[in-house]
């Protein structure tokens, strides 16, 4: 099966199935949007960890302030070099109650920037506060910054500073707490949003095997009708659900596949009616041949039978003549040539073309009295119409039996009615009559009824002329078929197809499969 698709593709990737590239779709869309997520959680806590750095250290600089401010009411002047070692000492005590409350260091520099004092190991005694820093603070302004301050603590510190005046005596104090604590802080951030995606990827990623699966199983399903149809099952169909587009694509795909079983249908029983209408013929030909052949037909007789042979021939040709014209009308290869003229002469014509037969069936004829009716359509096309109904109507009309002819304009169509008397046609008959190959009576073959083609010419003509044609009939008594044709052309563009049921007018595909009009 790989080895297949492989050979398939042209030796090219495996190709991805449907619900396969919407749930990868999917899945990446709901990476991209984590990550994107987790950059702006990441730089969001960031900023806020340095905003509240920011204000613990401004509220550490305050507390500090607030004790040097009570040792210099006290006499100890922190600012100052040079102090009484045991004050300094418990100013230093009293500052280290901040690194222990808030694990902030504080340190204090003289007037000129040199380090004085400070709680914790990371401050350089000897390093001196930056001339910038000191200036800024000058200003009057609080400093609030991140780094070691040019290597005046060994690490990096958030570090707010600010300029005191103790008892006369101006300095710097400074509070710093350590970066490292930042990274603590993003990791425990990271380590729930990491918890909580891979929560959520777990949860969308089934979310969306189910949603792909729900969208993709209809084009699946088509997919897989589609294979069947295109091996040859013509049953195949695709369910129709899931969204209005697919379901309808699906309803599409099974009207297409519908058509195509009519399709083969019609093709089967066409091939099975070809098979039956020359076997009937073929068997009474080759039967006759062998009894001459065999001596079973005595030689006296040989002339009858070569009769026989010879309208069996004929009615053989016929039928292939038939079966041609009816390809040649559906394939367009038949052009018709439309033109004004009197329809009447073409009626009388045919009449006189077969007057013989009439003479011989007894058979009456009336109606026939040509008033100059106009009609357009080709001359060549409606002559075989009426041939082919008048060639039934003498058939099937009995001795001392009528034909009658009427043709009436009806506005802008005109109406071609031939009636004969007779048996009729059976009322569950009458919608199959203009069907290819069928026959009231199957069972008596070619000789009884024809090629059954005939009158499914005459539809065919009819329609492609743009007029309509339909059968009546009172079983035991009369056959009626009437025909329409227009007086003028029906459109600028040419002859096209009728209307179907629903008012709709279609190209002409098919003539042949055009319903008679009731």
């Amino acid at each position: 099966m790989c080895r297949a698709k492989k050979e398939e593709n042209n030796g090219a990737a495996p190709l991805r199935s449907v619900s396969g590239e919407v749930f990868a779709t999917f899945a990446s869309l709901l990476l991209v949007a984590l990550v994107l997520m987790c950059m702006l959680q990441t730089g969001l806590s960031c900023a806020y960890f340095a905003q509240e750095r920011k204000s613990a250290l401004t509220a550490v600089l305050d507390g500090a302030t607030a004790m040097a401010e009570t040792y210099a009411s006290e006499g100890n002047i922190v600012t100052l070099p040079g102090g009484d070692n045991e004050l300094v000492e418990r100013a230093k005590t009293g500052f280290e109650l901040f690194n222990t409350s808030s694990d902030a260091l504080v340190f204090v520099a003289d007037r000129d920037g040199n380090i004085l004092m400070h709680t914790g190991k990371d401050v350089a005694e000897s390093a001196k506060i930056p001339q910038n820093l000191q200036e800024e603070m000058d200003s009057g302004k609080d400093i609030f910054l991140m780094g070691t301050m040019d290597d005046t603590l060994h690490d990096k510190y958030y570090i707010a500073g600010r300029r005191v005046n103790l008892g006369g005596s101006e300095g710097y104090l400074f509070a710093a707490t350590p970066v490292h604590a930042l990274a603590v802080y993003i990791r425990s951030i990271l380590t729930m949003f990491l918890l909580s995606s891979a929560v959520i990827l777990i949860v969308c990623g089934i979310l969306c095997m189910v949603l792909a699966r729900r969208i993709t199983w209809p084009i699946e399903q088509i997919s897989q009708a589609a294979k069947r149809l295109g091996g040859g099952d013509f049953t195949a169909r695709a369910p129709v659900t899931g969204c209005q587009e697919l379901a309808d694509f699906a309803t599409t795909f099974n009207n297409m596949a519908g058509r195509l079983q009519n399709i083969d249908n019609s093709r089967g029983q066409f091939m099975g009616n070809i098979a039956h209408e020359l076997r009937t013929p073929m068997t009474s030909i080759k039967g006759f041949i062998d009894g001459m052949l065999d001596g079973t037909i005595p030689e006296s007789e040989y002339k009858h039978y070569l009769g026989v042979v010879s309208q069996e021939t004929g009615r053989l040709a016929r039928l292939v003549q038939n079966m041609l014209d009816i390809t040649k009308l559906e394939s367009g290869e038949v052009k018709g040539t439309p033109k004004n003229y009197d329809i009447w002469s073409t009626v009388t014509d045919v009449v006189l073309s077969d007057e013989r037969r009439i003479e011989d069936g007894k058979i009456d004829i009336q109606g026939l009295g040509p008033t100059g009716t106009m009609v357009y359509a080709d001359p060549d096309f409606i002559h075989q119409v009426v041939y082919n109904i008048v060639d039934n109507a003498i058939k099937f009309t009995p001795p001392d039996g009528v034909i009658k002819f009427d043709i009436q304009q009806e506005n802008d169509m005109v109406r071609v009615t031939i009636e004969n008397t007779g048996d009729g046609i059976a009322p569950d008959a009458l919608p199959f009559v203009f069907e290819r190959f069928y026959k009231e009576d199957r069972s008596r073959g070619l000789h009884a009824r024809g090629s059954g083609l005939g009158l499914n010419i005459c539809k065919v003509l009819v329609n492609l002329s743009g007029g309509q044609i339909r059968v009546e009939s009172k079983q035991g008594e009369w056959c009626r078929f009437v025909f329409t044709l227009p007086v003028q052309p029906p459109n600028p563009g040419g002859m096209k197809r009728l209307p179907d049921e629903s008012g709709r007018p279609g190209a002409v595909e098919d003539p042949a499969s055009m319903k008679p009009v009731d």
